[in-house]
């Protein structure tokens, strides 16, 4: 159902990017860049990383510090996360404030360095955006 893009060879066009994410998911994309403007000096480049399975998607970055990837996806997205060691003290106390899915996520996220690992969390409501805020202010407190 939420299938990638794919084809490596063709970058989509942000037209392309919102009607295949769809009205309510393309709505959602934009409030996640609202909050990422507001809060740190961002950089978006729009990617294709890690292989083919991944596909095309926007690399958020503060300065020089990754922040996340939003991976399109049709009727969605998805944000992967690499939540380091340095991270853990701080997304170990958000975890009671966030939903369910969050916490499940990050129970069986993929281990990176000692307590650190990557999530990949398929956002398909605007209710799931206020987990990513978190997850990302855990990641790199705001700059502005």
């Amino acid at each position: 159902m939420y299938e990638r893009l794919l084809d490596k060879n063709v970058s989509p066009s942000e037209d392309f990017i919102k009607k295949y994410l769809g009205t309510e998911s393309y709505h959602n994309l934009l409030e996640l860049e609202k909050y990422l403007n507001a809060h740190y000096d961002l950089k978006k480049e729009i990617k294709f990383p890690f292989g083919n399975s991944y596909g095309w998607g926007y690399k958020y970055s503060h300065k020089s510090s990754h922040l996340c990837y939003a991976f399109f996806e049709s009727g969605a997205f998805t944000i992967t996360l690499q939540l380091g060691d340095s991270c853990v003290a701080a997304v170990n106390k958000i975890l009671p404030d966030l939903s369910a899915k969050a916490n499940e996520l990050w129970k069986n996220r993929y281990h990176c360095g000692k307590q650190g690992g990557w999530i990949h969390y398929r956002v398909i409501s605007p209710d799931e955006l206020s987990d990513i805020f978190s997850l990302i202010a855990a990641k790199k407190k705001a700059a502005k």
